[in-house]
């Protein structure tokens, strides 16, 4: 894919364009990034947020993990406890890895597509700027009386209707601006994919990583207002007098996970779908070859963003559902596993014989495929209702969703940032100091996540503060590793920073295997890109 006409001047001649929006580079001070519509900044904004709130969601793992270092209550109560396991899943899922990919998608697929910025400039500085105030509704609930939400991530009624603090009102509140972000995210990111197109750049010539976002941005607009739904129902449940779920007034507390569930399990390929769009990107430039199977690829996703929406009860089996329901779920989420195994098989396959060089990206990204299908086998197993009686909410399930998301989702985004940088900052990262990244995260990650898998088979169970005598060793190796994982992502920090004041200067295209629209215009990127849309041929 190459493209013959473009241009990538920052300044447009005015009296051609009759656009003064765009006649000038950024502004200065701290108003350029309260006002700014340009896409890279809102970008760059979205990036930050996320790896702040990254540091702050670790930080309640870090409690969490001190207070399991050893059986018995040591440092927090086990309703601070709570609280913190409930937070961090929180913060972690919409505050930093959900920001993280709408980054990506803001910086990115205006560049990979050819457009001048976003459909929805304006927009899309609202959808950024209300975030900061729905976090710091959440996490200030945690400072007022009766502390903050305590029923787990997935609130649960009625443990959040009947038996939760007054600050129950503060999280619904904070939920709902998150996903009117989302929303109003996801919109831009389709409108924008649709209509601003460069000439010849049909469906199919789609960078994989524009394709899973458009497809995840379907997702979020069906999905967002089902969570919604179910916290409005929590609020008028706990403050309102309803009876939604509360059997004694003929509600039903397992309509509740039926309710949250058909919102939570496209969710998790929401978390998910961009990372495999991000990793599509990444193998075939450091094997030096095109991808193998575009098409089926794409199809792939699109089969998996529709069966996301048919395999919800399956975090329910041991509600007692009918025979015939488990038996349904259990055979779609298994059939979810094959389009996700064809893209793990057109990775590998992509890399087969390739020119395989391991820079930072690529390692970040063979460890995603690595670890995701770890993640992913556990899923399977999972998915087999008798067995699941047995995993149930012990640490098995907390292990596997870990690998999915922090292994996955999270290595995968880290992988997208190494690979990018160059083009963001203009200079080439510290190489030494981000291959100790790498290794730091990888060994610390598995001494993590690992062994939770054996604690769950072994029969603890998730969310509780204290333990049997016989879990103690396990949970000092994994506390161990928690806190290791934790301070290798300072590392990060210290690479991006000495990224950003200065390095080596990067070239247009810093990835001799990489190709894309992106890597036309020079490093840097300038303020504004493609004035004139580049004809892809």
């Amino acid at each position: 894919m190459t493209s013959t006409t473009h241009d990538t001047n920052t300044v447009l001649d005015p009296a051609s364009h009759g656009d003064e929006h765009h006649d000038h580079g950024p502004a200065k001070g701290i108003m350029r990034w309260v006002l700014t519509t340009n896409h890279k900044d809102i970008g760059t904004l979205y990036l930050w947020f996320s790896f702040i709130m990254f540091l702050i969601g670790g930080a309640m793992a870090m409690v969490i993990r001190a207070e399991l270092f050893q059986p018995g209550l040591q440092l927090v109560e086990p309703n601070f406890f709570n609280q913190m396991t409930t937070v961090h899943g929180l913060v972690m899922v919409f505050g930093a890895v959900m920001p993280a990919f709408t980054g990506l998608a803001n910086w990115m697929i205006p560049l990979m597509i050819g457009a001048p910025d976003m459909a929805l400039p304006r927009m899309n500085n609202w959808s950024f700027w209300i975030l900061p105030f729905a976090f710091l509704i959440l996490i200030s609930s945690l400072f007022m009386e009766g502390g903050g939400p305590n029923f787990g991530w997935t609130f649960y009624a009625p443990l959040s209707t009947n038996y939760s603090p007054d600050t129950t009102a503060l999280f619904v509140f904070s939920v709902h601006i998150m996903g009117i972000s989302s929303i109003m995210g996801a919109i831009n990111v389709i409108v924008t994919i649709v209509n601003l197109r460069a000439p010849g750049m049909t469906w199919m010539k789609l960078p994989l990583f524009v394709w899973t976002w458009l497809i995840t941005a379907f997702l979020l607009i069906m999905v967002m207002p089902v969570l919604a739904g179910a916290v409005t129902m929590v609020l008028t449940d706990k403050f309102f007098g309803t009876s939604f779920f509360d059997a004694a007034g003929g509600g039903d507390p397992v309509m509740f996970q039926h309710i949250f569930w058909f919102f939570g399990h496209p969710e998790v390929y929401i978390m998910i779908l961009p990372s495999f769009g991000i990793i599509s990107s990444i193998v075939p430039a450091f094997s030096r070859k095109k991808l193998f199977g575009y098409s089926s690829m794409v199809y792939a996703t699109a089969s998996i963003a529709i069966l996301s929406f048919l395999v919800w009860a399956h975090h329910m089996f041991t509600t007692g559902m009918p025979l015939a329901g488990e038996l349904f779920f259990m055979y779609c989420t298994m059939l979810i596993a094959v389009p996700t195994g064809v893209k793990i098989f057109n990775w590998v396959a992509t890399m087969w014989r390739g020119a395989l060089s391991f820079e930072t990206p690529m390692l970040f990204a063979l460890a995603f495929i690595i670890l995701f299908t770890i993640g992913g086998f556990s899923g399977l197993m999972l998915a087999i209702t008798p067995a699941d009686y047995q995993y149930h909410d012990t640490y098995f399930v907390v292990a596997h969703f870990h690998y999915v998301l922090v292994s996955g989702a999270v290595f995968s985004i880290m992988a997208a940032a190494y690979y990018w940088l160059p083009k963001w900052t203009g200079h080439m990262y510290d190489d030494t100091l981000s291959k100790w990244h790498f290794w730091c995260s990888l060994i610390s990650v598995n001494v993590l996540f690992f062994p939770m898998h054996f604690v769950g088979l072994a029969g603890m169970p998730r969310r509780i503060p204290d333990y049997a005598l016989q879990f103690a060793d396990i949970n000092q190796i994994v506390s161990i590793g928690g806190f290791a994982f934790g301070l290798s992502q300072l590392i990060f920090l210290v690479v991006v920073i000495k990224c950003i004041r200065g390095g080596a200067p990067a070239p247009a295209k810093p990835w001799e295997g990489a190709e894309g629209l992106e890597w036309e215009v020079p490093s840097p990127a300038p303020y504004h890109t493609f004035t004139t849309p580049p004809e892809v041929k």
